[in-house]
């Protein structure tokens, strides 16, 4: 069996974070060890109270789960504070080929801050560079470089490009949140050109899609397969998420 080690925090509700991140790769019959980065107190509409942990018993937390020898991809989700992102960092540094999924969680899908401005920064500089794909939706690509929302196709592949220039190895735009009939999906790779994930948008809203995207993701690079092929049958997995949730 492959594993991923999952560096996220705990949603009780238990419609996103690390309980989805396990349903996800449960689901595509993929192990995860994990290391928990903060507890929050959800409902399905808000955050009622964060307990963020210290960054050395995560640090910890990730060299055990390397110690077991059974991690074949990370995937990282909130961090919470600039401290936990330096110390994510510091100890991925040590499997400097290990792929790696991030999906950039800022807020909550109800509008909580889950990444201080401080963690932003440490983010873009340490991980951003460090992450093998990361997985920003319309509004984190934004924030990500300080820019307006993007309107349009166009202005979303600049936006990608923006983030390739900070020193990202991959961008997989996610389009869930744009306007039109239709999600697109853009996988950005340096010197190679833009593809194109489309699907007709579902009209249901459901916590924890990018969390089930970037695991499902996770999930693929782990098992061997590439990035084009892990985030075609990422988007498929979330679609039928979606079609699943009761209204």
């Amino acid at each position: 069996m492959k594993h991923v080690l999952v560096i996220a925090g705990s949603d009780s509700s238990g419609g996103a974070g690390l309980t989805r991140d396990v349903a996800t790769l449960t689901h595509f019959g993929v192990g995860a060890l994990c290391a928990l980065t903060a507890v929050t107190a959800q409902t399905d509409t808000a955050v009622t109270a964060v307990e963020v942990l210290p960054a050395a018993i995560v640090r910890a937390q990730i060299e055990a789960a390397f110690a077991t020898g059974r991690v074949d991809a990370v995937k990282i989700g909130m961090l919470a504070t600039r401290a936990l992102v330096l110390a994510v960092a510091t100890a991925l540094a040590a499997h400097p080929t290990m792929p790696v999924v991030l999906d950039p969680v800022l807020t909550s899908t109800s509008g909580a801050a889950l990444l201080d401005a401080a963690g932003q920064a440490a983010l873009r500089e340490s991980l951003l560079p460090r992450a093998t794909l990361i997985t920003p939706n319309v509004a984190e690509a934004a924030a990500l470089l300080g820019v307006a929302a993007a309107v349009g196709e166009s202005q979303r592949l600049a936006q990608g490009e923006a983030l390739l220039a900070l020193g990202a190895r991959a961008v997989l735009l996610k389009g869930g949140h744009a306007p039109g009939p239709t999600a697109i999906d853009l996988l950005l790779i340096p010197r190679a050109p833009a593809q194109r994930f489309s699907g007709p948008r579902i009209p249901q809203d459901r916590r924890g899609t990018g969390c089930a995207l970037a695991s499902a993701i996770a999930a693929g690079l782990a098992g061997g397969q590439d990035l084009s092929q892990a985030c075609a049958r990422a988007k498929q997995h979330v679609a039928e998420l979606l079609r699943n949730t009761r209204s």
